[in-house]
């Protein structure tokens, strides 16, 4: 089946004309995709406004890409929306960033629902402020029986850090004998750290998209994404369209993934 946009209103300007050459194949869909949302300030700062109104602006294009992912059958969405790296930031700037968050975990409870969304998180969630995390919490509670897609947030969240926690929970394991890691296989052995990661129920990323064209990973996903696509765009994540959303898609399927075959 070849997917075409339909015509519905933008939160976004598009080109015309790359609506035209855009279609995809909704048979060949990465079951997950995963996005590193880059940009938002520097988006602010080119247009001579403050970085809040840049994160604000790109809210309208998270709703847009969850949107198009449901729509299409994408099964997986995962948003790296704050790092551990970002607690850095101006306190100013969080909090701007909780609020925006706050008010996006409200006004999308009854989108997620009529979309049959499920919403999941990862990351040290314990971190953010008690009203997100109880209005968080309160939507992935709300949300827990759909089943049309998983959108996961990345909150506070550090590869680096969710590896260690891993790790160390099965290195707690293997002191108390309740496994014997020398025992395992290889594969054992990647299949029990997978287990023990905050994305143990979801499958790995196949495309990875990063906005902004920063040629770097971020600390996101890092065990998730050993086979992942990647997919870097110059374009600051608040103009990143539907289109080109798609044009992605659609060149991801065009992609030979061999994972070290011939």
């Amino acid at each position: 089946m070849i997917y075409m946009p339909k015509k519905r209103k933008k939160f976004l300007n598009s080109d015309s004309a790359d609506k035209k050459n855009t279609s995809l194949d909704k048979t060949k869909l990465p079951a997950h995709v995963a996005i590193i949302m880059d940009g938002n300030g520097r988006w602010a700062q080119k247009k001579l406004l403050n970085r809040v109104k840049g994160h604000a602006r790109g809210v309208e294009t998270v709703r847009n890409i969850v949107e198009t992912s449901r729509e299409i059958g994408i099964s997986y969405l995962t948003l790296y929306a704050f790092s551990t790296e970002n607690w850095q930031r101006p306190k100013a700037e969080i909090a701007a960033l909780m609020r925006i968050l706050k008010k996006f975990l409200k006004s999308e409870l009854n989108r997620m629902q009529e979309n049959n969304i499920r919403l999941n998180t990862i990351g040290q969630t314990e971190r953010l402020p008690p009203d997100v995390k109880n209005t968080l919490q309160k939507t992935i509670t709300a949300t827990q029986n759909n089943d049309g897609m998983l959108l996961t947030l990345a909150l506070s969240y550090g590869a680096r850090t969710e590896i260690t926690q891993a790790m160390r929970a099965i290195a707690q394991k293997a002191y108390e004998r309740t496994i014997d890691p020398g025992s395992l296989s290889d594969s054992q052995m990647t299949d029990l750290i997978s287990e023990h990661l905050y994305t143990s129920k979801i499958p790995d990323p196949e495309l990875l998209i990063r906005t902004s064209g920063e040629m770097r990973i971020s600390n996101f996903l890092l065990w998730q994404i050993a086979y992942s696509e990647l997919y870097i765009t110059p374009t600051l994540w608040p103009d990143f369209s539907e289109n080109e959303y798609l044009k992605i898609l659609t060149q991801f399927q065009h992609r030979e993934r061999r994972f070290g075959k011939v």
